[in-house]
C-alpha cells in the first residue's frame, strides 16, 4: 500500500505472524487483566492500537453482541486484516485510522480501554493518555501492558552480542520518538490527569521449554531481519546474536529474563 505508514516493527506478513504468537503467549494474563477490570457484555471498549486485532477478537467475544469494540490504528494494512475478521466471525468491531503521532483518541464515552505495547513506540504517550482519559465515561477502566524495565532481557549464559542487540532495539525506538520503559512513569502520569491506579508486575525467567520463550524466539526471528533493513546492525552482528539464541535455545540448563512488563488498571475518578 503506497499511503501505509511505517512502523519500526514493521507491518508484513512475519510482523503479523509475530503478533500472533505474541497474542497467544500474553492472552491468558490480558483476559486476566480485563476481568480484574471489569470488562463485560455489552461494553463499549477501544482497543488502542490494535495492530492486526488479534486482542479486538478477544474483546468483541467478551462484551457479545450488544456491545462494541472500537479499534484504532494507523496502520491500514492491520486495520484490513481487523475488518475481514470482523465480518468473517460477525464481530461488534468499529475500525478507526488514527496516527498517534498526530492525533489521539476520539471522545467514545467508552467503558473501558486496553492498551499492550503502544505507549512505548508514540512520541508524546502523555497526550495520548489524555485524550483515552477523556474517552472513558467516569467509572471508566483502562487497562495496560507496557515495559518498565526492557534492559531485563537477557540470556544465561550470558552473551555480549545479545546485551548490544538488546541495547540497540531501545535505541531504535527512542530514535523514532518512543520510550521502551514507558511504564515506569505511566502510573505517575494516570494520577495526575485523574486515574486511581492498581498494578502487578511480570517478570519472568524461564527456560527453553517454557511456552513463554515462543515469544522472545518470535521477536528475534523478525526484530534482526528489521534492525539489518533498518541499518541498526549488521547481517555479521545479527549472526552472532542468533547464534547466542540458538545455544541458549538448545541448552536444557540455560535460562532467559524477559523484558520486564507492568499490567496497570487505571479507574477514571467521577
Amino acid at each position: 500500500m503506497t499511503d501505509e505508514k511505517p512502523y519500526v516493527l514493521g507491518t508484513h506478513d512475519a510482523e503479523i505472524e509475530r503478533l500472533g504468537i505474541q497474542h497467544r503467549v500474553w492472552r491468558a494474563r490480558a483476559l486476566e487483566g480485563w476481568s480484574r477490570a471489569g470488562f463485560n457484555v455489552g461494553h463499549r471498549i477501544i482497543d488502542v492500537g490494535c495492530g492486526p486485532g488479534y486482542a479486538t477478537a478477544d474483546l468483541a467475544e467478551l462484551v457479545g453482541a450488544r456491545g462494541e469494540i472500537v479499534s484504532i490504528d494507523r496502520s491500514e494494512r492491520f486495520l484490513e486484516v481487523v475488518r475481514q475478521t470482523a465480518k468473517l466471525r460477525n464481530l461488534p468491531v468499529r475500525t478507526l485510522s488514527i496516527d498517534f503521532s498526530e492525533a489521539g483518541v476520539p471522545p467514545l464515552d467508552a467503558d473501558g480501554a486496553w492498551v499492550r505495547w503502544v505507549f512505548a513506540f508514540v512520541p508524546r504517550p502523555q497526550e495520548l493518555l489524555r485524550s483515552i482519559h477523556a474517552a472513558l465515561k467516569p467509572g471508566g477502566r483502562l487497562v495496560v501492558h507496557e515495559y518498565f524495565d526492557y534492559r531485563t532481557w537477557r540470556l544465561s549464559p550470558r552473551d555480549e552480542h545479545f546485551e548490544r542487540f538488546v541495547a540497540a532495539v531501545m535505541k531504535s525506538w527512542r530514535d523514532e520518538g518512543g520510550e521502551p520503559d514507558v511504564g515506569f512513569d505511566l502510573p505517575r502520569w494516570m494520577r495526575e490527569l485523574g486515574f486511581d491506579v492498581a498494578w502487578r508486575q511480570f517478570s519472568d525467567m524461564i527456560q527453553p521449554h517454557d511456552r513463554l520463550w515462543q515469544w522472545p524466539r518470535a521477536f528475534i526471528e523478525t526484530g534482526l531481519l528489521r534492525m539489518i533493513d533498518l541499518g541498526r546492525i549488521t547481517s555479521e552482528e545479527a549472526a552472532r546474536v542468533r547464534g547466542a539464541f540458538e545455544r541458549v535455545s538448545a541448552d536444557p540448563h540455560a535460562h532467559m529474563v524477559i523484558p520486564s512488563v507492568v499490567e496497570l488498571i487505571a479507574t477514571k475518578r467521577p
